[in-house]
């Protein structure tokens, strides 16, 4: 007798019911903000620029074309290129402080893992919770709250658009994307992506059209032509931006730059002895797992792309996080299939049986619930305490602020105490929190905007810092007349036995010098 079929679950019980992809974007969203790792989104002092340049920018309503915060390159032209991010920024801090910039990059973080493991679960649920957390992983290693997060969420919605198209989706698709890459350029450098993701999809369905007989040209005839207008159109978006080419000339100039790729030190290849690099060798392993049993199932497209995630990702550390999630879109469908369809002995048939079984209902439960109820609750409740410094009730729940073990925040409490603002020649990737702590009074020598400074002023920079044979009269030519340096580096030591430079502040931080006037 066949078995009576199961009924739907109640229409509410839908909505209250959390799916898998709701409790993964809780569990992110909350580690983020209440969590152990709420305090990694802070580790990086980038975004300090990023929200005094945004509340300049509000307070004048102008674009900042030229430098505002460093001594030397004050009224020099700036690409600032993240100009739409600097004013949200600027917004949120103004309404919520930091505990708002850690809200928002943490629901950003958390809505790209949650689509791409709704995405990669389509086909089945494991082979998604297998693949996921090595992404997760290999995202830590930039972990941070800066506005390349929005590029990781702007990619696997581009790559989805792409992929749902030539899989015989509405052409329709493609018309949203002309208006992502308006949003995308004004938002980050990362927009170049784009262009990569739909060239190689592009270049998938060129071929197929070359290889493809009499029947099959019309069809791939009709998605070249539509690509290659989607390209077009989203290279005309590009242009509006408030930079119009030049951004793009700009750009190329900074990448194409050798030295600065080579000395920019998330720009340099993965060191795989940490634990992001490691997880993203074991996502490389689970793909070549897949490809070697399901290779079939891997459309032309999705190897060029598998390619291009795998050859940036080993190429700079910066792309492990879109390289990696990137990676389980495109091996999770490949995997599951190998789990159902995929030949099995007799002694694990048994056991790959019950887990197909799971899997099979996993998927069909998952397709049920859609209400997203507890990441809402989650997003409104953590916004409604950011709100109100952090509190719910008499209970401070999100206290975001920037480490004192691992940037200068104590020496920079002795400036402002003391009055001084002078020019302060610190570590580049210090000048955010001196900008955000001092400016407007107080300017610095060099930040991490380095295609601002350009390599040839990076290199005295770096005579300074790595104690370089000519680094004393390097820095005299400076005329700064503070120095923060990392206590026990190069140059802690130099200038302690340099006559002329007295510490005047000191913890395990950082060591804070100042000339003395002959």
């Amino acid at each position: 007798m066949p078995s009576a079929k199961r009924p739907a679950p109640p229409r509410w019980l839908c909505w209250l019911t959390p799916s898998l992809a709701d409790l993964l974007f809780v569990a992110a969203f909350l580690s983020l903000t209440v969590g152990s790792f709420s305090p990694r989104l802070l580790g990086d002092s980038s975004i300090g620029w990023h929200i005094r340049n945004g509340e300049r920018m509000l307070a004048t309503h102008t674009l900042t074309r030229v430098d505002p915060f460093s001594s030397l390159m004050q009224g020099r032209p700036w690409y600032a290129w993240e100009w739409l991010y600097d004013l949200a920024a600027g917004k949120v801090h103004a309404a919520m402080g930091l505990n708002g910039i850690v809200l928002g990059t943490a629901g950003l973080v958390a809505l790209t893992f949650a689509l791409v493991f709704g995405w990669a679960s389509q086909r089945g649920v494991l082979a998604a919770l297998l693949l996921l957390p090595f992404a997760m992983g290999a995202s830590t290693i930039h972990l941070l709250a800066r506005p390349h997060v929005i590029s990781w969420l702007l990619a696997v919605l581009w790559f989805r658009q792409l992929d749902i198209y030539e899989g015989g989706g509405d052409k329709k698709r493609l018309l949203w994307m002309p208006p992502l890459m308006l949003l995308w350029v004004n938002l980050h450098g990362g927009f170049l992506l784009g262009f990569v993701l739909l060239g190689l999809f592009l270049m998938s369905a060129g071929a197929q059209w070359l290889r493809a007989g009499r029947e099959e040209k019309a069809v791939l005839r009709n998605r070249v032509t539509w690509l290659s207008g989607t390209f077009a159109l989203c290279g005309l978006a590009s242009f509006v931006n408030p930079f119009g080419y030049h951004l793009h000339v700009h750009v190329y100039h900074y990448l194409s730059d050798r030295w600065l790729m080579g000395h920019i030190e998330e720009f340099q290849s993965p060191d795989f002895h940490g634990l992001a690099q490691r997880c993203f060798v074991g996502l490389l392993l689970l793909a070549f797992f897949a490809l070697a049993v399901r290779r079939e199932e891997l459309r032309f497209s999705h190897l060029l792309v598998l390619l291009f995630a795998v050859f940036s990702g080993l190429y700079a550390s910066r792309n492990l996080p879109v390289a990696s999630l990137l990676l389980v879109l495109l091996i999770a469908p490949v995997l599951s299939e190998a789990l159902v369809a995929g030949p099995v002995s007799a002694l694990l048939h048994s056991w790959l049986a019950r887990l197909r079984g799971f899997d099979t209902r996993m998927l069909a439960l998952q397709r049920n619930l859609r209400g997203h109820l507890w990441p809402t609750l989650a997003v409104a409740v953590m916004g409604f305490a950011c709100l109100h410094q952090g509190k719910l009730g008499s209970n401070t729940w999100v206290n975001a602020h920037f480490d004192p073990r691992h940037l200068p925040v104590g020496a920079v409490d002795y400036l402002q105490a003391r009055g001084a603002y002078e020019t302060v020649l610190s570590l580049d990737t210090w000048g955010g929190y001196l900008i955000y702590r001092r400016d407007p009074l107080g300017k610095v020598y060099v930040d991490d905007r380095h295609d601002l400074y350009g390599a040839e002023f990076l290199r005295n920079y770096l005579k300074i810092i790595r104690g370089a044979p000519d680094w004393k009269s390097t820095l005299d030519q400076t005329r700064v007349p503070l120095v923060l340096i990392s206590p026990g580096s190069t140059l802690d030591n130099l200038l302690r036995a340099t006559p002329g430079w007295a510490v005047v502040y000191a913890d395990d931080a950082a060591v804070l010098f100042e000339k003395k006037e002959k």
